[in-house]
């Protein structure tokens, strides 16, 4: 198989190139940016937050915390997002959540690796879960995609079964964040043997976009009540914006 690929391979690159996941120019292989939406892109690197991990402007100094955090705690110990949400990263996640543009899941796990070495090497991958009704109308799972290439490419089990979504919820898009956490206060159930599989473990929960934390809030407190020892949510890019809490 792989003497067929290397054989075939300059005949596919010549008739479907790689292009950029952004702006669709070519680039030299699968899973790249061109240079000039790689120079745009805004990658978040410390320092951050030591409890929600939103990126400082400058160092403030050790478990130092971000105003939001001070005034309420998250129940999830640190977001890693690859890159801030703008104009450009947006595409990138829209094509992947509504456009069926499955392969980039493999590209924001790649991008997702560089935080891997912040968790042990019996961390638990567990991906936002979709309502079976939106999962039967979209089709797949963005964040199973996406986990599901972390999993693979670094040996890192993976469980699409301890959480689940029980309660179908409106697209959150324009809600406040008071909007959001009354929805989705509910939303999530743990499987019966989710104790067991979870019990002082890191989890890694995956998403595609962090916003307010409301969702990944809700299943980190359930994930943590059942005995997780830390939830650091992975996601592509994140909203630096502060959303109105009441």
């Amino acid at each position: 198989m792989e003497i067929l690929s290397a054989l075939f391979k300059p005949v596919l690159d010549f008739a479907l190139p790689p292009r950029c996941p952004i702006c669709g120019v070519t680039v030299e292989a699968d899973h790249h940016f061109c240079l000039s939406c790689w120079q745009d892109l805004v990658f978040l690197i410390e320092p951050w937050c030591a409890s929600c991990g939103k990126p400082f402007a400058f160092a403030q100094g050790e478990g130092a915390q971000c105003v939001t955090c001070l005034q309420n705690l998250p129940d999830h110990d640190g977001v890693r997002a690859v890159v801030a949400y703008d104009d450009k990263s947006s595409l990138l996640a829209m094509r992947l959540k509504y456009g069926t543009r499955l392969g980039y899941g493999e590209l924001i796990a790649r991008q997702l690796e560089r935080f891997l070495h912040e968790v042990p090497a019996d961390a638990l991958i567990i991906p936002v879960p979709l309502h079976r009704w939106r999962l039967w109308s979209r089709g797949f799972n963005q964040s199973v995609l996406i986990a599901r290439a972390l999993s693979k490419r670094n040996a890192i089990a993976m469980d699409t079964g301890i959480l689940s979504r029980k309660s179908a919820t409106p697209p959150l898009r324009f809600m406040s964040a008071k909007q959001r956490r009354k929805l989705v206060k509910d939303a999530f159930l743990l499987s019966g043997d989710a104790r067991s599989k979870i019990d002082e473990r890191t989890i890694i929960l995956v998403d595609d976009v962090y916003t307010t934390g409301a969702t990944t809030n809700a299943c980190a407190r359930l994930l943590k009540k059942s005995g997780a020892d830390r939830v650091l949510v992975f996601c592509w890019a994140r909203v630096l914006i502060d959303y109105e809490q009441s």
